[in-house]
């Protein structure tokens, strides 16, 4: 009986063997299946990055020529714009230059009088004003105003018992403002 008994224990012991061995080998195959799993997933996953990186890099590169191309056009509408940028004065202007011309050909012929000569400057005149009022351009004639730095040059001062002190009594050449910005001061004498 103890053989028999010692036979069952050999064939229990075994049999817990084969069992564990079985178990260690299905564990081992479970282990390779996840290992496998894991495997596929990052390679699935490093492929979708992949292919991310690639679609980040050609929108990259895309932008990245967009913005140049502005730049260029950029540049290049800036270059225009100062080349042309008198245009509309100049055309403005044409006019009245040829009104000049006109006049200097009518007072060079013999039936031209002073008068008529005079009546073509004034209104080639009015038309230089009027282009340059087109223009933002403001003509200052502060004969009567008080004397301001900012805006006249004194040329010189005299005695005028009639116009109050720091007051303009004479404007020897007008001065001159765009939008509001001095452009010439007008030059005056001031009375003390």
């Amino acid at each position: 009986m103890a053989e028999k008994q010692n036979n069952e224990t050999i064939q229990n012991e075994e049999l817990n063997e084969a069992t564990q061995q079985n178990e260690a080998s299905q564990n081992e195959e479970t282990l390779q299946d996840a290992q496998d799993a894991v495997s596929d997933d990052i390679e699935a996953m490093l492929k979708d990055a992949q292919s991310e990186a690639a679609k980040h890099k050609d929108l990259a590169l895309r932008l990245q020529a967009d913005m140049e191309n502005l730049r260029r056009r950029t540049r290049l509408d800036l270059e225009e714009a100062h080349k042309f940028a008198l245009k509309k004065f100049v055309d403005a202007l044409i006019p009245a230059m040829d009104s000049m011309e006109m006049g200097m050909e009518a007072a060079s012929k013999e039936e031209a009088t002073k008068e008529s000569i005079r009546e073509g400057v004034e209104m080639t005149f009015k038309q230089m004003l009027d282009v340059l009022g087109e223009f933002s351009v403001e003509r200052l004639d502060p004969k009567g105003e008080k004397f301001n730095p900012q805006e006249h040059e004194a040329m010189t001062m005299i005695p005028s018992p009639e116009h109050e002190s720091q007051t303009v009594v004479d404007v020897i050449q007008k001065g001159y403002k765009l939008n509001e910005r001095l452009v010439r001061p007008a030059r005056v004498i001031v009375a003390q």
